[in-house]
């Protein structure tokens, strides 16, 4: 079988489009389809179903995909860091939402990355939940870190760690708010305070809000910054409330920058996840990256 045509099937497949497929190939969208069908004629088979926004697998197309994927992978491993046995350096190729990734994972893996000849060249890259988990199965990337657990067979996905969510704000607007008030009266006590978010749906402070006081924020962001540090210097400055990690906002709440509004007895979890390729393990650095991530964050609070 043409190794060709099963890394075009297996880009189809990743893509879920045979359009986006040929822009990651640099082919045209008519080449991929044709060595589609060439494919699917030698198989005698129909590999995928073809729908009105992109294609959907058929069952055996699933199942070569996941069969056929892994050594692809490999193969690709290979021709990129060369057959000189010298060469022992592979490029781990990582991505994540920009704080997490900035502040927790890419210090750990620097402690691993060239170390003894054993390590790996590093290369980052930050996205959201959705960029990173489809350049994931593009092959754009070897371990991705998110927040939703992807799903079907595809890529694998392992539990990282939780991050506990925080209520908070500058001094001065804790002070108008009042020592114990807002544990007494819940969220009302909020309602004419901005807020700084990274996003305008509020992601960070409606899933607060709604687990800690069972209802939705009745207010709209007054700051949307796309970077959770920056939301943390606005709220710094005086611009709002803020829910943000603790990890992330330790340090400030420690030095009295900004004020931590509420202790709930059960405080918003959020859960990120380390994802790989299904079989993409069995390449070392990888699987060693992967490994030491999961040891690292043991230790994060």
């Amino acid at each position: 079988m043409d190794l060709a045509l099963l890394r075009t099937f297996v880009t189809v497949h990743r893509a879920g489009s045979f359009t986006r497929a040929a822009a990651l190939l640099g082919l045209s969208q008519p080449a991929v389809t044709a060595q589609i069908r060439t494919l699917e004629r030698q198989l005698g088979r129909p590999l995928f179903l073809r729908q009105a926004r992109g294609v959907t697998p058929t069952g055996i197309g699933d199942e070569l995909a996941h069969k056929a994927a892994p050594h692809l992978d490999a193969l690709v491993e290979i021709a990129e860091t060369g057959l000189d046995e010298e060469s022992s350096l592979r490029t781990l190729h990582l991505a994540g939402p920009p704080e997490f990734t900035a502040e927790r994972a890419l210090p750990a893996l620097a402690e691993l990355a060239g170390d003894d000849g054993q390590g790996f060249a590093l290369r980052a890259s930050f996205g959201n939940a959705e960029e990173v988990l489809e350049g994931l199965a593009a092959g754009h990337h070897d371990l991705a870190i998110t927040t939703a657990r992807p799903r079907g067979a595809l890529l694998t996905a392992t539990a990282l760690c939780d991050e506990e969510h925080v209520l908070i704000a500058a001094p001065r607007w804790a002070a108008r708010i009042g020592p114990g008030k807002l544990r007494r009266k819940g969220a009302p006590v909020l309602k004419d305070c901005p807020v700084v978010e990274v996003h305008e749906s509020l992601p960070l402070v409606a899933r607060y809000w709604a687990s800690v006081f069972d209802c939705l924020p009745s207010t709209s962001g007054t700051v949307i910054v796309p970077d959770l540090r920056a939301v943390l210097s606005c709220a710094t400055a005086g611009a709002g409330l803020a829910v943000l990690p603790r990890y992330l906002c330790a340090d400030a709440v420690a030095r009295g920058d900004v004020v931590a509004l509420h202790e709930p007895a059960v405080p918003p979890l959020r859960t990120y996840f380390l994802a790989v390729r299904t079989g993409t393990l069995a390449m070392p650095h990888i699987s060693r990256a992967h490994d030491w991530l999961l040891r690292a964050a043991s230790g994060w609070g």
